[in-house]
């Protein structure tokens, strides 16, 4: 075999590809810029969780003190209960938002009449656009206790009043609720564009055969949907370990009542950043939350790509 043939001949210099797609390289730039500046250059702030935080020497001079800052972690006694809040709530998130976003486009796409069909999303993706500032100030004027419009009706009707705020328990019913009203029509979105892609000839056919409208969708349009669902339930995974700190925090406020039930990594994190001002904990708390987010993402990945290659990430 004569020398550069064999696999040398299906390798292309990285100049020469760059030569040739410089266009799209040039329009992929801006997006590579931002990936950089904004994610990759932060990382090496990760250096703060392993000191002791100190302003006059900054980020790189302050003295290092090893695991000390995850040892307070674990002291403090909180670290195991905000990971299980934050982990119970993203699983809640991630089943109930599939179950729904996934019917939302579905019965929007069996929608007959189009004007109430655009209506229909219109007012579904309204919620998205919706701060939590003002979700949660929604929130307080509907449940307050004392001149809430919900304790108003309840009084009206010559029942008790409901202090939302000191019933921990309803909280993982409200956040939830809350999750999946504000996600439900932009996530719905993803799904109605693939089942818009779908080949229309396997309809027709079934169709033809005398299906029906839910043997349509049971046979076709939710097989043909799997792979989204997959990529999207692969990309919810590796945010399993964040929460909406929006969510969290706007809606719930700092109520150490509720801390119990609500308190996530987030909260969590910006609370010992608030109240302690301990830089060096807080980063030590933002990259135990990261690594965790790495390994689950990694593990998944790696068994969905054993069982069905098609439908992992990398």
């Amino acid at each position: 075999m004569k020398k550069g043939t064999g696999q040398n001949k299906y390798r292309v210099p990285i100049l020469k590809t760059a030569k040739k797609h410089w266009m799209l390289l040039a329009m992929l730039s801006p997006a590579i810029l931002y990936v950089i500046i904004f994610s990759y250059i932060p990382m090496t702030g990760i250096v703060l969780a392993f000191k002791n935080y100190q302003y006059s020497g900054g980020i790189y001079k302050s003295p290092w003190i090893g695991l000390d800052n995850f040892k307070a972690l674990l002291v403090a006694g909180k670290l195991g209960q905000v990971t299980r809040n934050t982990l119970l709530y993203n699983i809640a998130f991630l089943l109930l938002g599939v179950v729904f976003e996934m019917g939302s486009a579905i019965l929007l796409n069996e929608m007959l009449g189009k004007w109430f069909k655009k209506v229909a999303q219109s007012f579904m993706f309204l919620p998205y656009f919706i701060s939590w500032v003002v979700a949660g100030a929604i929130m307080y004027n509907i449940f307050n206790y004392e001149k809430g419009v919900f304790n108003s009706l309840l009084n009206l009707f010559g029942a008790e009043s409901f202090d939302l705020y000191n019933t921990p328990k309803a909280w993982i019913i409200v956040l939830i609720f809350l999750k999946i009203w504000k996600q439900t029509g932009y996530g719905s979105v993803v799904y109605l564009a693939a089942i818009t892609g779908l080949d229309q000839e396997m309809f027709e056919a079934s169709s033809i055969d005398g299906a029906s409208a839910w043997q349509k969708i049971r046979y076709i349009t939710i097989p043909s949907l799997m792979p989204t669902m997959m990529i999207l339930v692969l990309l919810g995974i590796g945010n399993i370990f964040r929460g909406d700190f929006g969510l969290f925090y706007q809606t719930v406020k700092s109520s150490a009542l509720l801390q119990p039930v609500t308190d996530v990594i987030d909260t969590y994190v910006f609370r010992l950043l608030i109240t302690n001002s301990d830089i060096g904990v807080s980063a030590a708390a933002g990259l135990y939350q990261s690594i965790l987010c790495f390994v689950t993402i990694s593990v998944c990945n790696k068994l969905v790509k054993k069982s069905n290659p098609d439908y992992a990430l990398y």
